[in-house]
C-alpha cells in the first residue's frame, strides 16, 4: 500500500527539498480551465493561433503553479500543512508536451504559536529552464502523520477528432466542397453525406443505382430530395462516373460510400481516365487517441502495400502538406520501424535514414523528420529518455509514417478497437482528395473526414499534374 509521510517542523532543516515530475497534457489544461471556469479558446483550443502567447503563459503557468500545493501537501512538509501565502513569477511559457519538475526547498523556519516555514518554489522544464519561481509560506505540522495515499479518480475529457474538425470548418467562410458520393446505398454513407452537407462542409452529388439509394434513404427516413442524384447500373460504373466528374471539374472531392476501396481506387488510378498526378497517392488517418495529448496522424495504412523509398517520399510529403493545410504548423514526423537503430537486415530502418537525409537536403519540405524510431519512443518522452534518444520528434510526434500497409493497418485497428481511438481519413496525391473511410465508419467520422478534405482543398499547395 502506498503511503505519504510528513516532516514535522522540528524534523525539517534548511535546505531540505522535495519534488515531483509531470508530463503536460492537453486534458490537464482542460480540467484546470473547467475547475476555474476559464473557457478562453487560447487555453482550450489546440488549433488556436500560437502567436497569442500571453494567454498560454498565464493559463498553463497557473496550472503549473498548482502543483506546488501538491508537493507541499504530500511531500514537504506533507500532510497537516496549512498554506498561508505564495508569490510566483512566470518566467517561461509551459507548452503541451513539456515534462516539468516542480520542487520546493526549505529556506527559513520561525518557531512560535504557529510554526512558520518558508520554501523556495521552482518549476523547470525538460530543457532545465526555470519556468516558474517564487516563495511559499506555510504553517508546518507539529505532529507526525503517516497516511495511505488516496487514489484519485480518473478524469477523462475528450474532444473527439470529429468535433475538432468541425471546429476547424466553423472558423472560416470556406465554400463547401462539391463532392461525389460514390455508391451511397446504405444508411451510414447517406447519413454521413447529409450531415456533412448540413454542417456546410460539402455539396453532395449522389452517384450510384437510383433504386438502391432511394430505398436506403426511405428505409432510414433520410431526406435526399434536395441533392442531385446521378444514376448508374452498379458500383463499378458509379466509381467511373464519379472519377469522370472530378476530371471535368464538376466535383472537387470524392467520398466513398458502400463500395470496396479497391473498386473505387481502380477507377481513380486508371492511367487514361483516372485522377493521377506526379505525386504518389497515399492515405492519412487523423487519430484521436485517448492516451495521447494531441491528434496523431498515421500514414499509409490503407493504399500503398509495401512502398519503396521513392514512394515513401511522396507519402511523407502528402502527410506534411495535409497537416499544414489544416493550419497546424510544422509537423514532427516519426519514421517508425521495429527498432530505433539502423539495422541492415530491417530495410525500413535504412529507408528512415534516407528520408531524414532527404529532408535535410530539402527534398522533403515543411516538416521535422526523425527515424528510425520505434513506436514507443516516437510517442513517449519517457521511453526516448530511457533509450538515450535526443530528438525534437521523439515523444512528441505529430505524424507516424509506418513501414508498410500491414503494420499500419494493424496499428490503426489496434488503436481503434483496443484504445477507443477515433479516426478520420482521406487520400491525397490525386487531382482531388478522396474521403476514404471504412465501410463501417459512422456518419460523424465521415463528417470529420469531409472537414479535412475541405481544408486541404482550400488551403493546399499546388500539386503538379
Amino acid at each position: 500500500m502506498n503511503t505519504i509521510e510528513n516532516k514535522t517542523f522540528d524534523e525539517m532543516k534548511i535546505g531540505d527539498t522535495a519534488s515531483i515530475k509531470h508530463r503536460v497534457l492537453q486534458k490537464d489544461i482542460e480540467l484546470f480551465s473547467i475547475m476555474c471556469g476559464d473557457v478562453n479558446p487560447a487555453h482550450l483550443d489546440p488549433t488556436y493561433a500560437k502567436g497569442d502567447m500571453f494567454h498560454k503563459i498565464i493559463a498553463q503557468g497557473m496550472w503549473g503553479a498548482s502543483f506546488f500545493s501538491t508537493v507541499l501537501g504530500t511531500e514537504l512538509p506533507g500532510p497537516g500543512t496549512i498554506y498561508l501565502d505564495q508569490t510566483l513569477k512566470f518566467e517561461q511559457p509551459i507548452f503541451i508536451g513539456d515534462s516539468i519538475t516542480i520542487s520546493v526547498t526549505v529556506s527559513s523556519k520561525k518557531a512560535g504559536k504557529y510554526n512558520i516555514v518558508e520554501l523556495d518554489c521552482q518549476c523547470i522544464n525538460q530543457d532545465n529552464k526555470v519556468v516558474i519561481s517564487g516563495l511559499a509560506t506555510v504553517i508546518a505540522p507539529d505532529k507526525k502523520m503517516k497516511l495511505e495515499a488516496s487514489v484519485l479518480p480518473t478524469a477523462t475529457l475528450k474532444m473527439p477528432i470529429r468535433e475538432w474538425y468541425k471546429k476547424l470548418a466553423s472558423k472560416s467562410s470556406m465554400a463547401p466542397l462539391k463532392t461525389a458520393i460514390v455508391h451511397p446505398v446504405d444508411a451510414l454513407s447517406l447519413q454521413g453525406a447529409i450531415e456533412s452537407a448540413q454542417a456546410g462542409l460539402i455539396i453532395p452529388i449522389l452517384v450510384g443505382p437510383k433504386d438502391k439509394i432511394q430505398a436506403a434513404a426511405k428505409e432510414n427516413n433520410l431526406d435526399i430530395s434536395s441533392y442531385k442524384l446521378i444514376p448508374t447500373l452498379h458500383s463499378l460504373e458509379a466509381a467511373e462516373k464519379a472519377v469522370a466528374l472530378a476530371r471535368s471539374g464538376e466535383v472537387e472531392a470524392l467520398m466513398k460510400g458502400k463500395i470496396h476501396t479497391d473498386e473505387l481506387m481502380h477507377a481513380v488510378i486508371d492511367k487514361d481516365k483516372g485522377l493521377r498526378t506526379a505525386r504518389r497517392m497515399s492515405h492519412i488517418f487523423a487519430m484521436d487517441v485517448p492516451n495521447y495529448f494531441k491528434p496523431l496522424f498515421i500514414t499509409d495504412a490503407a493504399i500503398n502495400l509495401f512502398p519503396h523509398l521513392t514512394e515513401k517520399v511522396d507519402i511523407v510529403q502528402n502527410a506534411i502538406d495535409l497537416f499544414q493545410a489544416l493550419g497546424m504548423g510544422t509537423p514532427k514526423v516519426a519514421i517508425v520501424s521495429a527498432v530505433e537503430t539502423v539495422n541492415e537486415k530491417i530495410p525500413s530502418t535504412l529507408d528512415a535514414c534516407a528520408l531524414c537525409k532527404m529532408a535535410e537536403r530539402g527534398e522533403i519540405t515543411g516538416g521535422i523528420l526523425d527515424g528510425p524510431l520505434a513506436f514507443d519512443n516516437a510517442i513517449s518522452v519517457e521511453s526516448a529518455k530511457v533509450k538515450g534518444i535526443i530528438s525534437e520528434v521523439a515523444g512528441d510526434a505529430d505524424i507516424i509514417v509506418v513501414p508498410d500497409v500491414e503494420s499500419g493497418n494493424m496499428l490503426y485497428k489496434q488503436m481503434t478497437y483496443l484504445s477507443g481511438a477515433e479516426a478520420a481519413g482521406i487520400v491525397i496525391g490525386a487531382t482531388v482528395p478522396i474521403i476514404l473511410t471504412s465501410r463501417g465508419s459512422d456518419a460523424l467520422s465521415r463528417q470529420a473526414s469531409c472537414a479535412m478534405a475541405l481544408h486541404y482543398v482550400r488551403n493546399k499547395k499546388v500539386i503538379a499534374k
